[in-house]
């Protein structure tokens, strides 16, 4: 790397630190949130000490997708948080913010996949919202499962790529929602989610399984896999 590249961290940890030594009101660190660069950004959603209005929480998830690794976790991490304030969950029902779950719960890390997955639990008692993101896991799960399917995963030499990586994370989703999914969709995915090579995918199909559905076709899923080869599989 060159010095310009450590020159900029340099700059970045600076602005950040005198950022987070100085007092900033509610409005200001909600335009630092619209306009900030990286530094102002990630020390706006770090002093947000709270949620006032629909327009804060559209402010506020709209930089979970598409910015820098360090600001979405950072408004993941806060989201988690905020969201499971029975007071200020109730400014993230909205249809806009919902649009952005989804991808945040595949995202390429997987802190934010965890905490994202922390917040939107709190909204399973929300019908409007369990209704999108049901339908919508189901068939991006689905269209995982089509290309994961392919995949010859064999004796470890297969590196898990973004795909598998996503499939992962939305049946740990479906793990949470699956009494509010849509029950031929949910069988569907835990009987294909069962046969994947890679061990993490039975792992989470296992996980659903330990729900216990009175389902002749899952329960003999639920002992094959109790039987599986790989012990992560079998503890569930």
């Amino acid at each position: 790397m060159n010095n310009s590249y450590y020159e900029t961290l340099d700059e970045n940890f600076t602005q950040a630190l005198k950022l987070y030594e100085t007092n900033f009101s509610h409005e200001e660190l909600l335009e630092m949130l619209q306009n900030g660069n990286i530094p102002q950004k990630q020390i706006a959603v770090l002093k947000l000490d709270t949620i006032k209005s629909l327009q804060d929480a559209q402010i506020l998830v709209s930089n979970l997708t598409g910015q820098d690794g360090k600001i979405r976790e950072a408004v993941s991490m806060r989201l988690a948080e905020f969201m499971s304030d029975k007071v200020l969950v109730k400014y993230f029902y909205n249809s806009e913010i919902y649009n952005k779950f989804l991808d945040a719960v595949t995202d390429i890390n997987g802190n934010i996949c965890r905490n994202v997955l922390t917040a939107i639990s709190n909204f399973k008692s929300n019908e409007e919202f369990c209704k999108f993101f049901c339908n919508a896991l189901s068939g991006l799960t689905s269209e995982l499962l089509d290309i994961v399917e392919k995949f010859n995963f064999q004796d470890g030499k297969y590196k898990i790529n973004k795909e598998a990586f996503k499939l992962y994370w939305c049946l740990e989703a479906i793990y949470i929602f699956y009494d509010k999914m849509d029950f031929d969709d949910l069988r569907k995915i835990i009987l294909r989610a069962k046969n994947i090579g890679e061990y993490t995918i039975r792992e989470k199909a296992a996980k659903i399984l330990s729900h216990k559905f009175e389902d002749p076709a899952l329960e003999k899923a639920r002992e094959e896999l109790q039987n599986d080869k790989n012990y992560y599989v079998r503890r569930f």
